[in-house]
């Protein structure tokens, strides 16, 4: 029998992104409905560490839903890590009478959940990252806004490398994962797309297709590039040489991460925090939301850790064929 759950923490880790304010949002109020009392950490598990934990009203989280990043902080934390690490914050989480938390954030953040399991706390994890990375979810919170964002960048940079007769290399986040590539690629009609899954690193197909399109009459020529292949900057001093054609490079960084959260986000983070209490007050433990088919489901953390994502075939075959 599940043992009562009476307090609850939740706390933000690792990269930030847009939506964790709508996920803490849900998880406090939810929990407050289900007659719990809710505590913030701040910083992530470093914050636990430090003992960085307040309490939180429904009123705590007002006119917070809009807000990009994450109102109670978040950071990365080598100490939690190690077993030393681990076995404080389970310690400090008795200390401070929480019976579980939720945590918010991406695969790294998991493993510390997985780790707090371990040690008698209760965890739920809720996918908080732009990448898209996590393979037992369709969506993660972030990466509707991260890919808006860039989308409206590309086409403002699409009009001046139109304007100048350029190739330019737009280089998108997304860690080891071209998501965020493949659907700017496509959303912004890119002729080249470089994702570390498909890319076969042969610079020189890339410079033949430059040539060969502006043979065609084309005036400029668009390629995103994924973060895990990078170098965005050398690789457009390469095409320069070769195809004689003005080439720049530009790296849009952490404005993906930032920014007020799309509906998207908003709806689909407050749904998932708002499960991950539940779930949480029911004493569920080691679990992490998902959202698969049009439902959102919770998946066991070491299943959720073991799956792999990769990019769809057909997708990708897509991409490539409206790029010609």
């Amino acid at each position: 029998m599940a043992r009562e759950i009476k307090t609850i923490g939740v706390l933000t880790s690792g990269g930030d992104a847009p939506g964790m304010n709508a996920a803490i949002r849900a998880v406090v109020r939810k929990g407050i409905a289900n007659g719990v009392k809710v505590k913030g950490i701040k910083k992530g598990y470093q914050g636990l560490l430090n003992e960085e934990i307040i309490d939180l009203e429904k009123k705590d989280v007002s006119d917070t839903i809009q807000r990009g990043g994450t109102i109670l902080g978040t950071a990365r934390c080598s100490e939690f890590r190690t077993l030393e690490g681990q076995q404080a914050g389970a310690e400090i989480c008795k200390k401070h009478g929480i019976d579980g938390i939720v945590v918010i954030g991406g695969d790294g953040s998991y493993k510390g959940a997985q780790a707090l399991s371990k040690q008698g706390i209760n965890t739920i994890g809720v996918p908080g990252t732009i990448d898209l990375d996590i393979a037992c979810t369709e969506y993660t919170i972030g990466f509707d806004t991260a890919i808006n964002t860039a989308m409206d960048a590309i086409d403002k940079v699409r009009d001046t490398s139109s304007s100048h007769e350029r190739c330019s290399i737009i280089e998108v986040m997304g860690r080891d994962a071209g998501y965020i590539a493949l659907w700017c690629g496509v959303a912004n009609g890119a002729e080249d797309i470089l994702i570390p899954e498909k890319y076969d690193y042969n610079e020189q197909n890339i410079i033949n297709n430059i040539i060969n399109n502006r043979k065609r009459g084309k005036t400029h020529h668009i390629i995103i590039n994924a973060e895990g292949i990078g170098h965005s900057t050398s690789m457009a001093r390469r095409i320069e040489a070769a195809t004689g054609i003005e080439t720049r490079a530009t790296i849009l960084g952490y404005m993906q991460r930032g920014g007020n959260p799309t509906c998207k986000d908003r709806f689909y983070a407050s749904i998932m925090g708002a499960y991950a209490a539940d779930i949480l007050c029911e004493g569920k433990t080691n679990r992490v939301v998902g959202y698969q088919h049009g439902e959102f489901l919770d998946f066991d953390i070491d299943e959720a850790l073991a799956m792999k994502k990769d990019i769809s075939e057909y997708q990708y075959e897509v991409s490539r064929i409206l790029s010609m």
